[in-house]
């Protein structure tokens, strides 16, 4: 990565699921009873897609309801779009749908360089924080009316945090960041 040109984009991916039913951190019960959980109905489920530029901040998010190789293909295209004709390298994991037969081709055809992260290291990736962070703020404890409502909420969220308080958020400021050299 140290040899990449100044104008190059550094852009970090990740994909995060939401899902309807929220995640339960806390409940009480009274000391030494059982509490109860009671879920019914259908998970709904949604992908966001999600890059953040190193240097800017700046972030893109697309909204999926899966997350197959077409999906990312889709988002591979929307990231050119956004940085035209500028050199864009793209940190991201192994997952099946970046890795799938048509996705590495097409990331070469759109002259974006794909750079892997190490396997199962979540730590690494700045936008896989981000995106915790905003879930963890958002929908810990709380039921949606719907996915539609919760995913207009989460990409809200997102896209109104400033452009450095985003990169505050995803640790990409500390001191500490495993890539402040080449920033």
């Amino acid at each position: 990565m140290r040899h990449l040109r100044r104008e190059t984009a550094l852009v970090i991916e990740d994909e995060t699921d939401l899902l309807l039913f929220p995640p339960l951190r806390a409940g009480w019960v009274p000391n030494g009873q059982a509490g109860a959980g009671v879920l019914c109905g259908f998970n709904a489920r949604r992908v966001i897609l999600g890059a953040m530029n190193l240097r800017t901040g700046r972030r893109l998010l697309l909204v999926r309801e899966r997350q197959r190789s077409l999906d990312f293909q889709l988002f591979l295209q929307a990231v050119r779009h956004r940085y035209g004709r500028r050199p864009i390298a793209l940190l991201l994991d192994e997952d099946p749908s970046p890795t799938a037969k048509g996705s590495v081709p097409l990331a070469a055809q759109l002259n974006i360089t794909l750079l892997w992260l190490p396997k199962r290291s979540p730590e690494l990736n700045p936008m896989d924080t981000l995106g915790g962070q905003a879930k963890d703020l958002l929908f810990a404890n709380r039921q949606y009316a719907g996915i539609a409502a919760q995913v207009a909420r989460f990409v809200a969220y997102l896209e109104s945090l400033p452009d450095q308080e985003a990169l505050r958020m995803a640790g990409v400021l500390s001191e500490n960041f495993w890539l402040s050299s080449v920033l």
